[in-house]
């Protein structure tokens, strides 16, 4: 998610939100005084757009020119219970939506607008003036969280750790109980076959078929509670990424799914099927031990250096980038752009993950 809270600093310029775009090939930020959007590898400026007033939430569609704005910060440029649809070739407002309470994020896509509010999330027609097609009631959802693919959009139940899978075609909802703390992140794969969910408790994450809403495999994030910022699964939904408030980026490998055979729901066959091939628990193959053993633990990980809420972007599947916003426990985290590349680790066990370069991508404006 991108919007959590954060201490401002009177001297310097900052960030309220960062979002990647559908393809990661890009990154939207909000700051005090407007936006920016920033090409993902290399991290360069690409647009910068100053509007006179803070903007807590800024959202791309791809590489086209409408963005969703929504207010935010010491001095919003809008109310924080609109959303602006901004046109960047006329460099205006040209739709606006308003709720009754502060929207939390929101999505585009070619065909929709989704509005995400701390316990409803619209969906509009994206068209003008846009259209109401869907409301969906959901548990308190204060981080906004929200996925969408071609045919699916994903977001909070209405009891706490549960999903709804909404089929955009038809409106019909699915629900996976997937946790039974409130949700803390969640994403959905390019293809829209596979969903991520992780807790307020940041210790698992679950990966779930949006086919059959059956669980493939969990994934154990580390023994410890955490706040899990972001989820991300690589292009060809080889890998998950995971990044938290331990300040560490973790890749998980995720099970080969053959296409003639029906997606797993136990993560024990899922291993049988895969061999050694999976870095499962040893724990987890002893007898009489509880299922918290059996749960896969990631292949490699890294520490990222950014403060405040880090977000994911896959940028092919051995790159990732990790944006993060600064602020942090006490204000003074930096905004920082970090590239890591999966490489095969020098011992020839796997593969491992080192950082290719950094930058503070505000200095760049």
């Amino acid at each position: 998610m991108n919007t959590r809270p954060q201490l401002a600093t009177a001297d310097r310029r900052i960030a309220l939100c960062a979002n990647f775009n559908q393809d990661s090939t890009c990154f939207s930020v909000g700051v005090d005084n407007g936006f920016h959007i920033y090409s993902s590898d290399p991290c360069e400026l690409q647009v910068t757009r100053e509007l006179g007033g803070g903007i807590a939430v800024a959202a791309m569609l791809g590489r086209a020119n409408f963005l969703a704005l929504v207010g935010g910060g010491r001095d919003p440029k809008y109310a924080q219970n609109k959303v602006i649809i901004w046109d960047d070739a006329k460099k205006k407002a040209v739709i606006s939506l308003e709720f009754h309470s502060a929207v939390r994020q929101v999505r585009l896509t070619r065909t929709r607008i989704i509005v995400v509010l701390i316990g409803h999330v619209h969906v509009y027609q994206f068209s003008s003036p846009p259209t109401r097609q869907h409301v969906f009631d959901t548990y308190d959802n204060p981080l906004g969280l929200v996925a969408i693919s071609a045919r699916t959009l994903v977001f909070p139940g209405r009891t706490p750790g549960h999903v709804q899978l909404c089929d955009l075609a038809s409106g019909n909802i699915s629900i996976i109980p997937a946790h039974t703390s409130p949700l803390a992140a969640l994403c959905i794969s390019p293809q829209g076959d596979l969903i991520a969910t992780a807790s307020e408790k940041g210790t698992i994450i679950r990966l779930y078929s949006t086919d059959t809403c059956s669980l493939i495999t969990e994934f154990r994030r580390g023994m410890d509670k955490a706040v899990v910022y972001s989820l991300a699964i690589s292009p060809n939904s080889q890998k998950l990424a995971v990044t938290s408030d331990k300040h560490t980026l973790h890749i998980f490998e995720l099970p080969t799914r053959p296409h003639s055979s029906p997606r797993f729901s136990n993560p024990q066959d899922q291993h049988h099927v895969n061999g050694e091939n999976k870095r499962w628990s040893l724990l987890g193959r002893l007898p009489l031990l509880p299922k918290y053993f059996s749960s896969e633990w990631s292949a490699c990980h890294a520490e990222f250096e950014g403060g405040g809420v880090a977000n994911i972007g896959w940028v092919a599947e051995d790159t990732v980038v990790v944006v993060s916003i600064g602020g942090g426990k006490d204000g003074l985290g930096e905004a920082r752009w970090e590239k890591f590349v999966l490489v095969e680790a020098m011992n020839g066990n796997g593969e491992e993950v080192v950082r290719e370069g950094w930058r503070r991508y505000l200095d760049n404006d």
